[in-house]
C-alpha cells in the first residue's frame, strides 16, 4: 500500500486541520512524523497561515502562575542565568553545580512551575548541567534580559516582579544565594587567657559583579532584617557577608545550604 498517495495526504491534512497533532496522525496513517511535519507545513504556506506555537506564557495570556516559584527563580536567573532569543532559537538557561543534584532538580521544577507548557532539557557540562526551557516568552517573563553581560548593563526589576519579590523575599534570596553564593564556615583567632585560641562560626557569602544585582539582594536582606557588609577582595567590592549569629540563623532557617 502507497502511504503517500493523495488520498493519504489529503486524509493527514483534514485531521491536522480539526486540531489532532502530528505524532497522532502518523501513527493513524502509518505515515513517517516527519512527512506529517512537512505537510502540515505546506498546507499552511498555501493557505497564507503563519504559525504560532501555542504558549502559557502569563504575561502574553493573563494565565495565574505561580509566584513563589517565579521569585526563586527569578533569583537563580540573576545569578547564574541567560535567555537566548534568536530568530530560530529561544531558551531559558540556568547553570548549576553538577555535583548539586538536589539545585538542578529544583531549577528544572521552577521552570515548569512557571510555563508548564515548555520543554526543558538537561545537557551536561564541564562542572556543571545547563537546565534548559525553550520558549520565546521567557523574555516577557524576564524583561532583564538583554544584549551584552548583566553587569555591564543596568538591571532594574519591573512594578509586577518587585511585588512578587515582596510578597516572596526568602524564595528571591534563596534563588540569588543558590546561583551566586554558598554558606561557608569561617573561622579566626583571638587571645583567651593569654593563649591563642581558634573559633570557627558560619557565614552566608553572595558574590556577584552587577552593582545592580548586589542591590536587588541587599535591599531584600534589609527589609527581612538581616544584618550584612560589603567585603573587598583583592581589591574587588563583590562579595555581599551575612555573618551575624542571629541574622545567620535566619538565614539558615529559610536558606540552607546548597546541595
Amino acid at each position: 500500500m502507497d502511504h503517500h498517495t493523495p488520498s493519504i495526504r489529503n486524509e493527514a491534512v483534514t485531521l491536522l486541520r480539526q486540531g489532532m497533532p502530528n505524532r497522532a496522525v502518523a501513527e493513524r496513517l502509518n505515515v513517517p512524523r516527519g512527512t506529517i511535519g512537512w505537510w502540515r507545513h505546506e498546507d499552511r504556506r498555501r493557505r497564507g497561515e503563519t504559525y504560532e506555537p501555542p504558549t502559557d506564557c502569563p504575561r502574553c495570556t493573563g494565565r495565574d502562575f505561580d509566584h513563589v516559584a517565579y521569585a526563586y527563580l527569578l533569583g537563580l536567573y540573576l545569578g547564574d542565568g541567560h535567555i537566548i532569543s534568536k530568530p530560530k532559537q529561544h531558551h531559558l538557561s540556568i547553570f548549576c553545580n553538577a555535583a548539586q543534584t538536589g539545585l538542578i532538580d529544583a531549577a528544572e521544577q521552577a521552570m515548569r512551575s512557571v510555563m508548564p507548557l515548555p520543554s526543558t532539557t538537561r545537557r551536561q557540562r564541564e562542572g556543571c548541567v545547563e537546565v534548559k526551557s525553550f520558549t520565546k516568552h521567557w523574555t516577557c517573563m524576564l524583561p532583564q534580559h538583554g544584549p551584552g553581560k548583566k553587569h555591564e548593563r543596568r538591571i532594574v526589576i519591573e512594578p509586577w516582579q518587585q511585588d512578587i519579590v515582596n510578597a516572596h523575599p526568602w524564595e528571591f534570596i534563596r534563588g540569588l544565594i543558590h546561583s551566586d553564593g554558598c554558606r561557608a564556615t569561617n573561622w579566626a583567632t583571638r587571645i583567651v587567657g593569654g593563649e591563642k585560641k581558634r573559633y570557627e562560626y558560619p557565614r552566608y557569602w553572595f558574590t556577584n559583579v552587577s552593582d545592580d544585582i548586589r542591590q536587588l539582594y541587599t535591599d531584600t536582606l534589609d527589609r527581612l532584617g538581616i544584618e550584612w557588609r560589603h567585603c573587598t577582595r583583592q581589591g574587588r567590592p563583590y562579595n555581599i557577608s551575612v555573618a551575624k549569629r542571629d541574622s545567620v540563623a535566619l538565614m539558615d532557617q529559610y536558606i540552607g545550604p546548597k546541595y
